[in-house]
């Protein structure tokens, strides 16, 4: 099964009472992400719009699929430009995705396309070994 890495950076009491410019700031740094389910895989849809393809990277670790982007702020050629407002993204972001013990880099297949990552897993079924039945003598 493919689940999303829960983190536990969510806190709605806390984020209502945040300064207005960070919270749109973490806003913008996430991956907005849908997960479709068919008989034999798994689709990833992640919207990276306004990132290049050399800077998104895909990394297998213990069963979790890591998604890494980064987009680098453009460098002001003149001193006198001052921003008035400011709501685009800078930095890198990523997502974590248990995929399972099983799959392999070469099992995983992405394409990136009009500001849209595609990744797609195979299902593959976890080898469970049911535990050998013991039995217990009551005294």
């Amino acid at each position: 099964m493919l689940l999303p890495r829960r983190r536990n950076e969510f806190d709605l009491f806390n984020d209502f009472f945040k300064d207005d410019e960070l919270f749109q700031r973490r806003e913008c740094s996430i991956m907005k992400t849908d997960i479709k389910e068919k008989s034999d895989k798994y689709i990833v849809d992640i919207d990276l719009p306004g990132y290049e393809k050399q800077n998104i990277n895909l990394n297998l670790k213990n069963g979790y699929l890591e998604v890494i982007a980064e987009v680098k702020k453009e460098e002001n050629s003149e001193d006198t430009e001052k921003y008035l407002h400011k709501e685009r993204f800078y930095g890198h972001c990523s997502r974590s995705f248990y995929v399972g013990d099983k799959i392999t880099e070469e099992d995983i297949h992405a394409e990136f396309k009009n500001g849209t990552l595609k990744i797609t897993v195979p299902k593959k079924e976890e080898q469970k070994e049911l535990p050998e039945t013991k039995h217990i003598e009551i005294e």
